[in-house]
C-alpha cells in the first residue's frame, strides 16, 4: 500500500472519492469538502493510500484548525483536561470537520486484515501531518463503529461526545413512516399534521440559493436565543450563502411564509440512502401550531420519500422527541492522539460503554448543524 497527502480534494477524482464516501456521509462527500475548502479558519490535507495498481482503498481528510468558530468541535470545551500538562489540546481535525458525524473512509469490500492496514497508515499520516505543524490530532463525533475500529490504534479509550439520532422510513410514503410508529404517536402525528396544515401557511420547496438571506436572519435568531452571540445576521447569512455556492442544487430548502414572510425553514440534502436534515429555524414569536416539527421532520421526510431514501438523519440533541418520532439512537464519539503514550492491548463493546459515562457538555441546537 502506499500513503500520499494531497493539499486540495479538487486533486482526487470525484467519482474515485465518492466510491469510499457515499456510504459513510454527506459531511465525508466530495462535494461537501470542496466547499469546506473556501472556509478560512483552517488548512487542509488529505490523505490518500492506494494498492499498487493505484486503486484507492482508504481515505481522510486532515483540518489544521487556526480558528474554530463553533463550541461543539473545540477541544478545550468538548474533551476532559489532558492527562499531563505537557499535552496541549491536538489542533489537526482528521476526518469530518462539519456535521457530528465522522468516520474513516475505506473502500467497500475490504476485508478485515487490509482494512486495518488501512487504518493505521491513515492514523500514522494523520500524526506525521499534527507532528509537524506542532500539534497532535483527534477524531471527533466519530460514530459507533468508526470508533470500535479505530480505537485500538488510540492511547486513550472513546471518549462519549453525544448520541445521534437516525429515523428509518419504511415503506413508499410517509403513511408508512406513520404507520410503523407506536398507536399514540400516530395519532399525535397526524394531529401535529392537520393542525399545521389548518394554519393556511405558504409551504415551499426551494434552493438555498434562493433564499439564503431570509434563511441567514432566522438562523441568526435562532442562534442567538440559544447563546451563541457570534452567530449574527451577517455570519450565518455569509455561511449560508457559501454553502449555496458550494451545494448548488443540492442544498434544497421547505419553508413557510406567513404572507411574503418566511417564519421558518430547513435546509436538507439527500445524499446516499439519508436525507441528512443540516438546519432548522422558526420564529419563535409565531404562533403557527407545531411549526418547528412539521419543518424539522414531517416536511422533509415527505421529501426524503419523493426522492427515494430510506431513512432521515435528525442528528444530536433533543433525542427524546427524535425517539417518540422513530428515530435509532446511536453514540458519537471522540479519539485523541496523545504521542507517546500506548494504545489499549484491546477494544470491545465495554470500554465504549465506561466512556460514555465521562463528562460531556449541554449540546448545541439543532440549528447550529449550520455552523457544525
Amino acid at each position: 500500500m502506499i500513503t500520499s497527502v494531497v493539499e486540495s480534494i479538487h486533486a482526487v477524482p470525484a467519482a474515485e472519492w465518492e466510491q469510499l464516501a457515499r456510504p459513510a456521509g454527506l459531511y465525508l462527500s466530495h462535494q461537501w469538502l470542496v466547499g469546506e475548502e473556501e472556509d478560512p479558519t483552517a488548512t487542509r490535507a488529505y490523505v490518500l493510500v492506494r494498492d499498487r495498481e493505484g486503486s484507492l482503498l482508504a481515505a481522510a481528510p486532515l483540518s489544521l484548525v487556526r480558528d474554530e468558530p463553533n463550541d461543539a468541535y473545540r477541544p478545550g470545551t468538548v474533551l476532559p483536561p489532558p492527562p499531563r500538562p505537557t499535552h496541549s489540546p491536538p489542533r489537526v481535525i482528521a476526518g469530518a470537520r462539519r456535521g457530528y458525524h465522522n468516520t474513516p473512509l475505506t473502500a467497500p469490500g475490504l476485508d478485515a486484515a487490509r482494512r486495518d492496514a488501512c487504518l493505521v497508515l491513515l492514523r500514522d499520516a494523520a500524526r506525521e501531518f499534527a507532528t509537524g505543524h506542532h500539534t497532535a490530532h483527534w477524531w471527533p463525533y466519530l460514530t459507533a463503529p468508526a470508533a470500535t475500529r479505530l480505537a485500538p490504534l488510540y492511547p486513550e479509550r472513546p471518549l462519549h461526545l453525544e448520541d445521534d439520532a437516525l429515523i428509518p422510513l419504511p415503506g413508499a410514503g410517509i403513511d408508512d413512516y406513520i404507520a410503523s410508529l407506536p398507536s399514540q404517536r400516530r395519532v399525535g402525528i397526524r394531529r401535529e399534521r392537520r393542525a399545521f396544515a389548518a394554519a393556511g401557511l405558504d409551504v415551499r420547496h426551494r434552493l438555498l440559493g434562493d433564499c439564503f438571506e431570509d434563511a441567514g436572519v432566522l438562523l441568526a435568531g435562532h442562534q442567538q436565543g440559544h447563546g451563541h452571540d457570534r452567530d449574527g445576521i451577517d455570519a450565518m447569512t455569509g455561511l449560508l450563502k457559501r454553502q449555496a455556492a458550494a451545494m448548488g442544487s443540492e442544498a434544497r430548502v421547505v419553508t413557510a411564509h406567513d404572507g411574503q414572510r418566511m417564519i421558518g425553514f430547513c435546509l436538507y440534502y439527500h445524499y446516499g440512502t439519508t436525507t441528512w436534515i443540516r438546519a432548522v429555524a422558526v420564529d419563535r414569536h409565531h404562533r403557527a401550531p407545531h411549526l418547528y416539527f412539521n419543518l424539522m421532520y414531517y416536511l422533509p421526510i415527505e421529501d426524503a420519500y419523493a426522492h427515494g431514501t430510506t431513512c432521515l438523519h435528525a442528528g444530536m440533541t433533543t433525542v427524546e422527541a427524535k425517539r417518540r418520532r422513530g428515530a435509532v439512537v446511536s453514540g458519537l464519539y471522540a479519539l485523541v492522539d496523545r504521542p507517546g503514550q500506548q494504545p489499549p492491548e484491546t477494544v470491545t463493546g465495554e470500554p465504549m460503554a465506561r466512556a460514555a459515562g465521562a463528562a460531556q457538555q449541554p449540546p448545541p441546537p439543532v440549528s447550529s448543524a449550520a455552523s457544525g
